[in-house]
């Protein structure tokens, strides 16, 4: 992978939107190996991939639609919820049925705002399955993302909820996207306290908002 492409690849983690970014690059994968967490894994990202394929779907007054498209598959394989109490941890108790549900859904937009930009930064590269990992209800998919001479490790943790496996944390490179985001929000918290967690992620959510309408009417 040159250095562009491996910068954009780590970018995704420090940045943390890409959540599902990763799973697009397979694209042009080679055959499935592993288990059910395996095949509900690649069931999301070719779904992902034919909307992005879709050439009615690239026009310039469809891309709210694209966006909707895009944030509904995703949000049926990723377990918002579960991505959600792991990421505030401790805090997590201390909140009531309200805020846990306020905090799941400015937490989902954030994602998957970020997601469907980082979509924009594919250039080719595959993601090979190496192994899937089974205990219980948890498994882990193993993955390598690569373009040629470099290869970057990716791995999907899932839960299995009533016979359907979700998504909750994504490796890249041995970042966590939960410790990563379970740090940065500890230290608001610690700082500015909870609510102000809670603002800064509703201004990130308006802003996103209003530059992606703008970007539509044009």
């Amino acid at each position: 992978m040159n250095r562009h492409g491996a910068t954009w690849m780590r970018s995704l983690m420090v940045g943390m939107g890409s959540l599902a970014a990763a799973a697009l690059l397979a694209w042009a994968a080679p055959a499935l190996a592993g288990g059910a967490a395996t095949a509900a894994v690649k069931q999301t990202v070719d779904e992902v991939i034919r909307i992005l394929a879709d050439e009615k779907l690239k026009k310039p007054d469809k891309i709210q639609e694209r966006r909707r498209l895009l944030e509904k598959v995703v949000g049926a394989r990723f377990g918002y919820d579960e991505m959600s109490k792991r990421t505030l941890a401790a805090h997590w108790q201390k909140l009531d049925a309200k805020q846990r549900e306020e905090f799941t859904e400015l937490f989902k937009r954030l994602l998957t705002n970020s997601y469907a930009d980082k979509v924009e930064g594919y250039t080719g590269e595959q993601i090979h399955y190496i192994n899937e990992r089974n205990e219980g209800d948890y498994a882990e998919v193993r993955t390598r993302v690569a373009n040629g001479k470099t290869e970057i490790p990716l791995d999907y943790r899932l839960l299995n909820k009533g016979g359907d496996w979700r998504v909750y944390d994504v490796v890249v490179d041995g970042v966590s996207l939960v410790n990563n985001y379970r740090g940065q929000f500890a230290k608001i918290i610690r700082t500015s306290g909870y609510d102000d967690l809670v603002k800064q992620l509703q201004d990130k959510s308006d802003k996103f908002v209003k530059l992606k309408t703008t970007e539509g009417k044009e």
